[in-house]
């Protein structure tokens, strides 16, 4: 069963009476809460396969789907990034502009993943006294550790919005015990990260945990040996960078006196000292997915960039995705890229910045924009071939549909700014004065204007930074609503690629020791890479570039590659850049020029740099902060950093 059948059979699934205490599904705020006694009937859960399964797929239904729902409504990791501009009034409007705290935290999921983690020990504990004949071990087995997984998972999710959290091993949690006595202390990170790796090693190592070649068709969405070492391989890429390597921000942030946890008493929770052994750990970790030969690079096999790059989200279950979050309806990430005015009723809210437009490549591999002065003026290379003078100037050029839609290559009057780039600018960024392609034939679809009035811009739902997602909507489906389905990308090889290279490159950088070949392989993943992308290799384009440079580029090239997939957010916090990035002037184009009666031409006005709103972030905003009842709650709970 794919995890998009799982999904659909927990929501079909009734709690039934003698499982409702058991199932731990209640809206509670901690983990500290008290539940009613489960043991009334709970030996009847174990008694029937049937039920031992309906409970594992509690246990597992904890994880996040966060493409299942509209863009920015369960999750801030897009909206609340330098990457993307969403329309819509959600939590990470709060994060954006810095007026969120402690007693009003957006997306607060500290609960659900300890009910989760709560949910799997249980289970685990439990799944063995199955007593149905028909409960195979080899069954058992699966659940049991496909449950592991999800427990360290939960670890891990948690890990990314708050740093180091409770561990709990298998400990149940006796809800029977007073307040004071379910006090206790945060592990620190290192315990975490070490306790999150040894989990996803042994499930990796186990054998009821398939590889990717043993997993049927019918099991897609499983936990297999590489997604294990795929989370590892990011965790402990992020606890190299700076926000959790010898962040000297942090060295207040200690655990009070605790006498009944002596190892945890007064302990200092975020690593003080820099460790540039690290890299080599994260270096090792990443390597170990690509030592496992199962995942490629998605080719089409017809050498288009275009298409390459657009079918590592259009090809569901292609050779590149090591895990995503089910098989979703693509209507969500369709309904809100897709431009208001088109036939569809579409919400056209969820785009790049300006910021994200200018991160892209040329067509000569050569990234345009360095950086912006005092004024939000672009810096150029002029050595990309980018004039900073006429980038707003119009010009004909051929506009590259050919590859990731059903139409050819066609001439158009644009700004200079998206002439000449790389193909993954064009299947990810739509401006304004195109036309949104889908179908075989373009006679019938107009161009769209995001200009004031314009048919991309008449309701509260529009492309606020005058710019939207171009990536996930199925542009060669015949007609505008035939949304498709979709395997997003949770972790995918291209990212283990990345993480490879950046961690190698630090490790040189800082006179880590690698192993042989290490380097030389770093660059050949980064060649095969861009070579998809339809690029020359970095150090083709870039031949005298320094370590920390190539570090520098692995960072625009990682931004380009992994656009919207929800990594610009954790990538700009564990940089520890974000204070620079996140806050601050995000542009756009002029949204509010006004359109003229022709609501499908863009107003010359419209194509200017533009405020598109000012973001607040503060030193405190690198981590979530523990809301104000989990510290009415546990007295033992030390908050993070400045909230």
């Amino acid at each position: 069963m794919n995890m998009y059948n799982i999904m659909n059979h927990i929501k079909k699934m009734c709690v039934w009476s003698f499982l409702a205490a058991a199932m731990f599904l209640s809206s509670c705020e901690s983990f500290l809460d008290r539940q009613e006694d489960e043991k009334l009937t709970f030996d009847k859960i174990w008694e029937s396969r049937t039920t031992t399964r309906q409970y594992w797929l509690s246990a597992m239904s904890f994880l996040p789907n966060f493409n299942g729902t509209f863009v920015g409504d369960a999750d801030p990791y897009l909206g609340a990034s330098d990457e993307c501009s969403i329309a819509y009034d959600r939590g990470y409007r709060s994060i954006n502009f810095g007026t969120w705290n402690a007693s009003s935290v957006p997306y607060y999921r500290m609960a659900t993943y300890y009910n989760g983690i709560r949910e799997c020990n249980i289970f685990m504990q439990n799944v063995y006294r199955c007593s149905d004949p028909l409960a195979t071990r080899e069954m058992l087995d699966e659940w049991y550790w496909q449950a592991r997984f999800a427990r360290a998972y939960y670890y891990f999710l948690l890990m990314q919005d708050y740093g180091p959290v409770f561990l709990l091993g298998d400990d149940l949690v006796d809800f029977t015990l007073s307040t004071e006595e379910l006090y206790r202390p945060r592990n620190t990170w290192d315990q975490c990260v070490d306790y999150v790796v040894s989990e996803l090693t042994e499930c990796a190592d186990n054998n009821a945990i398939p590889t990717q070649q043993q997993l049927q068709p019918i099991n897609y969405g499983y936990a297999t040996k590489g997604v294990c070492k795929a989370v590892i391989s990011r965790l402990t890429l992020y606890s190299a960078r700076d926000l959790f390597n010898g962040n000297t921000m942090y060295s207040s942030v200690r655990n009070p006196a605790a006498p009944n946890f002596p190892e945890l008493s007064g302990q200092q929770l975020f690593p003080a000292t820099y460790d540039a052994n690290k890299w080599l750990i994260a270096a090792e970790a990443a390597k170990a997915v690509l030592d496992l030969g199962h995942y490629e690079l998605y080719r089409a096999g017809n050498g288009n960039a275009y298409e390459d790059y657009y079918g590592v989200t259009k090809v569901n279950w292609n050779s590149e995705l090591i895990w995503t979050d089910r098989y979703n309806n693509r209507y969500y990430w369709g309904i809100g890229t897709v431009p208001t005015g088109q036939p569809t009723n579409a919400y056209g809210a969820v785009g790049p910045t300006q910021q994200q437009v200018d991160a892209y490549a040329m067509k000569n591999g050569r990234y345009p924009i360095t950086g912006y002065d005092a004024s939000g003026s672009p810096v150029v290379d002029p050595a990309s071939g980018y004039n900073k003078d006429t980038e707003l100037t119009k010009s004909s050029w051929s506009y590259p549909s050919s590859g990731w839609s059903n139409h050819a290559n066609s001439t158009i009057s644009a700004p200079n700014m998206y002439k000449d780039r790389e193909p993954r600018f064009y299947i990810c960024v739509f401006f304004s004065g195109l036309k949104w392609l889908y179908g075989s034939s373009s006679t019938s679809i107009a161009t769209t204007s995001f200009g004031k009035g314009g048919n991309g811009n008449q309701t509260h739902d529009y492309a606020k930074s005058g710019y939207l997602c171009n990536r996930f909507y199925d542009h060669k489906a015949n007609n505008m609503g035939d949304w498709g389905n979709i395997t997003f990308p949770i972790f995918r090889l291209a990212e283990t690629y990345l993480n490879f290279i950046e961690a190698v490159l630090e490790c040189k950088k800082r006179g880590v020791s690698l192993p042989g070949g290490y380097e030389a392989l770093a660059m050949s993943k980064w060649d095969d890479l861009r070579d998809r992308a339809g690029l020359d290799p970095i150090t083709t384009v870039y031949p005298t570039a320094t370590t920390a440079e190539l570090i520098e580029l692995c960072r625009r090239e990682r931004r380009v590659e992994l656009a919207m997939e929800r990594h610009r957010y954790f990538d700009t916090r564990t940089w520890k850049i974000a204070e620079q990035t996140d806050g601050g002037i995000m542009w756009g184009m002029n949204v509010n020029a006004t359109n003229s009666a022709d609501k499908t031409v863009t107003p010359d006005e419209f194509w200017q740099r533009t405020v598109l709103e000012t973001r607040v972030f503060n030193p405190n905003h690198y981590l979530y902060p523990f809301s104000q009842r989990e510290l009415d709650r546990n007295k033992l709970l030390t908050q993070n950093f400045g909230w």
